[in-house]
């Protein structure tokens, strides 16, 4: 079958997806993934055919966090630069699946997409890396993850779905009008039962390990597939910086915020270091998209710009880190202790998810972060039993097969 999947956002937006893409090669699929440009020698590296789309998502994370947790402000902001390089992304995506037999899609395409699969009358799968579009009492929605526990957290995948439709379409049909030949001529959804063709499959991409079915979710199209994991560090060639570092001393605590670009950037860099000085602790700083301005020149403190993360993590002592999907999935398949500062988004519930499962401390909002609230939480993910308690979680997670089970369901 000849499969197209579309994805955008930063790095955890497409390292999944390319992870499905490598498991759909290897059962005989016809591949392409379509994702940011700046990603191309990323996705090229493992031989899987690549359509670079317009924009930067390096882009779209600065407007997220410039929000300061302001949600209205986000969505605008968003809006605003999203509808400056949709025509072009549209464009882009066409290309991407001509020809192909079915598309699966990530959050941002779940509308575009399953629209692109009706006008060709292909089926078209959506594949989420968080709870999404289905209403549940069992947690609050990922993006309302301070929701008091009960009804309101069925009210809250509701209102979500809400925003994420009617924000999402707001003067979608005034770019239209701009952009006729490019843009659709309407949006349709893809979880609401339909006459014309079956219900859109949800594939969540995330562990049950992590976060059980809810009782209410019974639909045959909803499936918790487990994480999709990249086997980068198995061709991983560390450079000598790195293995000395990890050679001449106790194993250090890992710092990876991901895509965050933050403008408080210094002063979170600032508290990591006093933290872990007053810990006597080693420490290595990944530094991606964050702005680090730094030297190696402290011997108990390496910056790299990336390392794979099922290569490092499992070398280090600890995680601090931003909560992303992606990067709390390396984190618990690690087994080691994760230490949670949310910056936007799905991070908040899924720091609070790990402090949850024993496998973290409570999670630091980075605007709360001290020194002295991270050095407790330091010295309580050193304690035996939290320490116990996630290397379990770990193997459970190391058993399953998320790219393998979604490779079987997208068949079927």
């Amino acid at each position: 079958m000849k499969i197209t999947l579309l994805t955008y956002g930063s790095r955890g937006d497409v390292q999944p997806f390319l992870a499905l893409a490598v498991g759909l090669q290897k059962a005989g699929h016809t591949v392409t993934l379509a994702g940011p440009h700046r990603f191309a020698d990323f996705v090229g590296a493992y031989g899987v055919p690549f359509v670079p789309l317009a924009g930067d998502p390096e882009e779209i994370s600065r407007i997220m966090n410039d929000a300061g947790g302001n949600n209205y402000r986000m969505i605008m902001g968003m809006k605003s630069y999203i509808f400056d390089i949709a025509p072009q992304v549209v464009r882009d995506a066409r290309a991407a699946i001509a020809g192909a037999e079915m598309l699966v899609h990530g959050f941002l395409f779940t509308t575009g997409a399953h629209t692109f699969a009706r006008e060709l009358g292909i089926p078209d799968v959506s594949v989420q890396t968080f709870p999404m579009f289905t209403p549940t009492r069992a947690f609050p929605n990922v993006a309302l993850a301070n929701m008091p526990p009960g009804c309101l957290n069925y009210f809250s995948h509701w209102l979500a779905t809400q925003i994420f439709w009617y924000g999402g379409n707001s003067g979608y049909y005034q770019l239209r009008r701009r952009f006729p030949a490019d843009l659709p001529e309407k949006l349709y959804w893809p979880f609401t039962p339909s006459p014309e063709r079956p219900l859109t499959p949800l594939l969540f991409a995330y562990s049950p390990a992590v976060l059980p079915r809810p009782a209410e979710w019974t639909a045959p199209s909803l499936h918790i597939t487990g994480y999709f994991f990249l086997e980068g560090g198995q061709k991983y060639q560390p450079p000598a910086l790195l293995t000395d570092f990890l050679a001449l001393g106790d194993a250090p605590v890992c710092v990876s915020f991901g895509s965050m670009v933050n403008r408080d950037v210094d002063r979170i860099h600032r508290i990591v270091r006093e933290a872990l000085a007053l810990m006597h602790q080693r420490g290595i700083f990944l530094t991606s998209w964050g702005g680090y301005l730094h030297t190696n020149t402290n011997e108990d403190i390496l910056y790299l710009d990336e390392a794979p993360h099922d290569w490092l993590f499992p070398r280090c002592k600890a995680i601090i880190h931003h909560g992303g999907a992606g990067t709390t999935a390396a984190g618990l398949h690690s087994g080691k202790p994760n230490i949670i500062v949310p910056h936007i988004g799905d991070q908040p519930f899924w720091g609070k998810r790990v402090a949850a499962l024993g496998a973290g401390p409570d999670p630091i909002p980075v605007q709360q972060l001290t020194t002295q609230r991270l050095l407790a939480a330091l010295n309580l993910a050193d304690e035996p039993v939290l320490r116990a308690r996630v290397q379990e979680v770990g193997r459970m997670i190391q058993k399953e097969n998320g790219v393998g089970e979604a490779v079987r369901i997208i068949e079927s």
